[in-house]
């Protein structure tokens, strides 16, 4: 495939002209904007730069009442002659939106209004004055409004007000305070992306129907090939629908190097095969067995130390019990960054067992790839270079907005060998170009999201050393965490040690159970703080956590932290916070 070049398509340079900072590359962004989207562009430009007043910092976002069911207009001019002028929504619908004839003006003015309600939400996305969840119990909502379908449409006011009250009741996921998931934050730049992906509405199976969004699939994963450690960034990759599907395609792709007829004549037509993964892996692995035919009992579990890594003896082991009885191992998938411990496998010691007995070495970095644009931390994937096949996940520690997952293939050619159909509507092959750019018959989806987009302009917007930044930042605030708790009356460790990314384990022991010998009876109830502490969170909106049991430990805490938001303070917050929801358990 031929590159596309510099220029245009290549990321941040270093004289910083792809700096967020720079004045002068904010405000052609906002000239872009504001050409290409009009009142919208401009509405959103001045709220990030301060050239107009900040939306309302109410309390809650209120449905408009019925003496105001006129568009709000902002207008200056008198007479006014803005988009929003005369209009109704309590007497428009779908119906008298573009394409209609005269659609134009009531289109600009709902599509503004729905933009006011998106702005509202993202800045008291950072309002640490608000909550984090309104929680009602799913009854409760059920019951509280009217979420039916029915056979008539409802009018434009109507729709607004859905759009607010599902904002209303959404998991602030940006908020400084929210550390339930690996995905956390909300990037302004991505999130833009992520709007011009919708409107753009195209599909990646062809450069014919989605040319820009082609090529900059080709160059990112090229750049993150090259990250990866791979000569030249060889290889090939693709963008898919979360790490458990990339999981799954690098699975697929090592069954058919091994067994390129399994493709034509299924798997009765190959002996049984064994994939390994550590005890702590992603259960995706499982699923992608049980989906692709070669069955969940056929991936075995490798024993893992303390800190979560994978034992290489053991995988050692079971290889060699599996060829004993006649079955094939064709693939080992690593773990880098366990979604529990944040535990990175050891992926030298891997590589060369895989090496030794010729097995497709995966390694599932979904959390964990993101440090790998960290000088300071990239070590903890030592090893990643000499895998086959590597899943990561931007949408988690790099913060790109869901979802953003790519699956990157060290042997250029496979994935398209593997996957193709050749259907002839959508691949002719005496089109007028590069028939290479054509990326849509090696995907095993046919319509596939554009997924490239957010990652490429948050890469241009940050450069690498702005996700660097970022990744450090909340790689010390974890760190920050651990050393604030590890000798904390109340806390115990679920393993001794810093974490080694951002995952802090821990149990929170109330008063009552500090007094306890460390027996049966201590464990049946601290099982239950966790889940307790976590409820009340929820039902005061001020904080999330995740928590869950872990072989033979009980339900512990696992903070998380990707969110660039978090500072100290947030810390701070939520140690005081579980402290003063669980001290009467």
């Amino acid at each position: 495939m031929a590159s596309p070049g510099s220029g245009f398509w290549s990321f941040a340079s270093e004289d910083g002209s792809g700096d967020p900072e720079n004045p002068g590359t904010a405000r052609a962004w906002c000239q872009v904007a504001q050409r290409f989207t009009g009142g919208i562009g401009n509405k959103l430009c001045a709220l990030l730069y301060g050239d107009a007043e900040k939306p309302a910092e109410s309390g809650g976002i209120q449905p408009p009442s019925a003496a105001s069911r006129k568009a709000a207009c902002a207008c200056n001019q008198k007479p006014c002659s803005c988009p929003k002028a005369g209009i109704n929504y309590a007497f428009l619908h779908a119906t008298d939106l573009l394409p209609a004839c005269d659609g134009e003006r009531p289109t600009l003015a709902f599509l503004q209004d729905v933009m006011d309600i998106l702005l509202q939400y993202v800045v008291k996305s950072f309002d640490r004055s608000t909550k984090v969840i309104d929680f009602h119990y799913p009854n409760e909502l059920l019951q509280e409004y009217n979420w039916g379908l029915a056979d008539q449409p409802q009018n434009l006011e109507e729709i607004l007000m859905h759009c607010q009250t599902t904002l209303k009741y959404a998991i602030k996921t940006g908020h400084p305070r929210y550390f339930n998931q690996l995905s956390t934050g909300l990037d302004m730049v991505g999130l833009a992306a992520d709007w011009l992906t919708s409107t753009a509405n195209t599909n990646m199976f062809t450069y014919e129907i989605a040319p820009v969004f082609v090529l900059l699939e080709y160059v990112t994963l090229k750049k993150m090939r090259e990250i990866i450690g791979w000569p030249g960034g060889s290889g090939d990759g693709i963008f898919s629908p979360g790490g458990a599907i990339s999981n799954m395609y690098a699975m697929l792709i090592a069954r058919f190097k091994m067994f390129p007829e399994v493709k034509e004549k299924g798997m009765a037509a190959v002996p049984r095969l064994i994939a390994f993964t550590s005890e702590h892996s992603h259960f995706s692995l499982k699923k992608g067995a049980a989906a692709l035919g070669i069955g969940t009992d056929s991936v075995i579990l490798i024993k893992c130390d303390e800190r979560g890594k994978m034992i290489p003896s053991d995988l050692e082991r079971r290889i060699l019990e599996a060829k004993q009885k006649g079955f094939v191992p064709f693939l080992v998938s690593a773990t880098a960054g366990t979604t529990v411990y944040g535990a990175f496998d050891p992926l030298l010691a891997v590589a060369d067992i895989c090496k030794k007995y010729k097995v497709w070495m995966h390694v599932d970095a979904a959390w964990g790839g993101g440090l790998l644009m960290s000088r300071k931390h990239k070590w903890k994937l030592s090893g990643v270079e000499r895998a086959n096949s590597v899943t990561w996940n931007p949408h988690k520690m790099m913060g790109v907005p869901l979802q953003c997952s790519a699956l990157l293939v060290r042997e250029e050619g496979l994935m398209q060998s593997c996957n193709q159909m050749q259907a002839s509507y959508l691949f002719q092959q005496d089109k007028h170009y590069d028939l290479s750019y054509d990326t849509g018959d090696k995907a095993l989806q046919c319509g596939r999201h554009v997924d490239v987009f957010k990652l490429w302009l948050m890469w241009r917007a940050k450069g690498t050393t702005g996700f660097e930044a970022h990744i450090d930042k909340c790689l010390e605030l974890a760190e920050y965490l651990y050393n604030i708790i590890k000798n904390r009356e109340g806390y115990e460790m679920v393993f001794d040690g810093k974490p080694q990314h951002t995952n802090v384990c821990f149990w929170y022991v109330p008063p009552s159970l500090r007094v306890l010998d460390n027996n049966e009876e201590r464990m049946s109830r601290l099982s239950k703080v966790a889940p307790v502490i976590k409820a009340r969170m929820m039902e005061y909106g001020t904080t999330m956590v995740s928590y869950q049991p872990l072989g033979d430990k009980v339900n512990f805490f696992r903070v998380v932290i990707s969110n660039p938001a978090a500072t100290h303070q947030d810390i701070d917050f939520l140690i005081e916070e579980i402290e003063r929801l669980g001290q009467d358990l």
